[in-house]
């Protein structure tokens, strides 16, 4: 992996990286791939081109693992005191009351996360500025126990098309663990309920059209042999995993974003890890015209 620039000496047992200062840099956070703190920042440095249009300026939630992920790890969404300035702070209206929730300007607010402990970045479907107008649709192609691989990837790619007909362009990515993600970019000119019963409507018709193969319902005992197209995390408030982001898994895997084309070569959903930080920048971004798109969905 290329060494990060802008890199000085802090103390005898720190580093600063991009101006924040990284404590423990020799902290082992993936033991099965030897990733350090410092690994890990590095990697983000060197992939910061490519996560930054993704993560940028939307409410995070976060998966902490202080002492690596090997020992305790826990999810985080609220902002909380001691946290790095490169964390911002935005205060969102709940269901009771209201909060302050943390996003990122930049490569800093990134490598503060991991200075923190962080090793999943998960994003919402809206940004800070208007957190009422959802801009990012998400389908999670999650097989059942023993389902093979390739059954995912004809998954996606019949997603692809049934949202096609609503004249709606998606994009693949591997989400380092066992499924799939579909991602659709839209203008942010509709509401939370709508942008829910979309989804739902499309997952339930998977559902019924071919009920040996999808479920909509996360049920364990419904879901037995099938793949369950998972469209809750396209409600106001849930999460996905940010493309690019780690997983906290054994591998030090990345959510990875693919071409369509390159779908069919795929083995699993774990192609690229931390350690593969160059080949990843060299190829740029797979997943070209998704920030041009200003897709619109229809009504339902």
């Amino acid at each position: 992996m290329a060494k990060a620039k802008n890199v000085k000496p802090a103390s005898a047992d720190a580093v600063e990286i991009e101006g924040i200062r990284i404590t423990h840099p020799d902290r082992v956070l993936f033991p099965g791939q030897g990733v350090t703190k410092r690994g890990l920042v590095e990697y983000y440095v060197a992939v910061k081109n490519l996560i930054l249009p993704h993560i940028v300026d939307r409410p995070l939630s976060l998966v902490r693992c202080p002492q690596g992920r090997e020992k305790e790890c826990f999810f985080q969404k609220h902002a909380s005191r001691g946290w790095p300035e490169e964390l911002h702070k935005v205060r969102i209206r709940e269901k009771s009351g209201s909060d302050e929730y943390m996003y990122v300007e930049d490569i800093s607010g990134v490598i503060a996360a991991v200075q923190m402990g962080v090793l999943e970045l998960h994003i919402w479907g809206s940004h800070v500025d208007d957190v009422e107008k959802p801009d990012r649709l998400v389908f999670d192609l999650d097989p059942d126990e023993g389902l093979s691989f390739a059954k995912v990837k004809d998954a996606a790619l019949d997603l692809k098309k049934r949202l096609e007909r609503f004249d709606l362009e998606s994009f693949p990515m591997a989400t380092g663990g066992k499924g799939i993600h579909v991602v659709v970019p839209l203008a942010p000119k509709h509401s939370w309920d709508e942008h829910r019963a979309f989804a739902g409507g499309m997952a339930r018709l998977m559902g019924e059209e071919n009920p040996e193969r999808y479920v909509a319902n996360m049920s364990k005992k419904k879901r037995a042999g099938r793949i369950f197209v998972d469209y809750l995390r396209n409600q106001r408030g849930s999460t996905a995993i940010c493309p690019y982001s780690t997983r906290a898994r054994q591998g030090a895997f990345i959510g990875a974003p693919l071409a369509w084309r390159s779908l069919g070569k795929l083995k699993d959903a774990h192609p690229f890890s931390v350690k593969d930080a160059a080949k990843l920048a060299r190829a740029g971004d797979p997943w070209q015209g998704y920030r041009a798109l200003r897709q619109s969905l229809p009504k339902v």
